[in-house]
């Protein structure tokens, strides 16, 4: 098999499980904070297939693996009762938090494991295993990145919502009926590369910093 197509492979395999992970964080904090609707659906769960969206987690980050951009993905939602939560905004805020913090925890991990393979196995930077790994790093912090871009209902959202006035959060939030639409237009106009660009080298030298630097 082309080794392009194998690595295309396995990064997207990566990202379904960095997925994976992303939501089970969600439903985690959600029962936490005494909403156990996403555990009763069989969601709060490191088994990625319960997961998976077709088009989010396996189509688009395998066209973008394959264009060369950026690649980065999604899953199918997280169910949340805010009614059910012990402090409604509060705990959506925290819940929404969940998903990009396990983004970034995951990014300093699988850095762990590539200092690992190249300064200690003995790995080249060009072998396979090592350029998954390093892939898989970058779209956790691409995935950190978007999901707090303040934009209903990005997880970002959820954190402005409540940090947002009562007389400015009611028309906040209703902006999610356009969100689709707005992070189209951040993608066609080419603001959400500029904002990853801004942010993608701070946050790679703080998850090399946080995975110990040089070893």
């Amino acid at each position: 098999m082309d080794p392009q197509i194998v690595y295309v492979i396995l990064v997207v395999c990566f990202l379904i499980l960095s997925l994976g992970v992303h939501e089970a964080a969600h439903a985690w904090v959600a029962d936490l904070c005494g909403d156990d609707t996403a555990k009763r659906e069989g969601r709060l769960t490191l088994n990625p297939v319960p997961h998976i969206d077709p088009v989010m987690t396996i189509l688009l980050p395998a066209i973008l693996a394959f264009s060369g951009g950026p690649i980065f993905g999604g899953a199918r939602p997280v169910p949340v009762n805010p009614m059910r939560l012990r402090h409604p905004l509060r705990d959506m805020m925290l819940v929404a938090l969940a998903g990009p913090i396990s983004n970034f925890l995951q990014a300093i991990v699988y850095m762990v494991v590539w200092k690992i393979l190249v300064n200690h196995v003995g790995m080249e930077t060009e072998s396979l295993a090592v350029r998954v790994i390093g892939a898989t790093v970058y779209f956790n912090l691409i995935l950190t990145i978007f999901n707090m871009i303040p934009v209903p209902p990005l997880d970002g959202s959820r954190v402005m919502a409540y940090l947002l006035p009562p007389s400015l959060r009611e028309p906040y939030v209703g902006l999610e009926r356009f969100g689709l639409l707005i992070v189209f237009a951040l993608f066609l106009s080419g603001a959400f590369l500029a904002i990853l660009s801004a942010a993608i080298d701070p946050l790679f030298e703080a998850v090399n910093i946080l995975s110990g630097g040089t070893w």
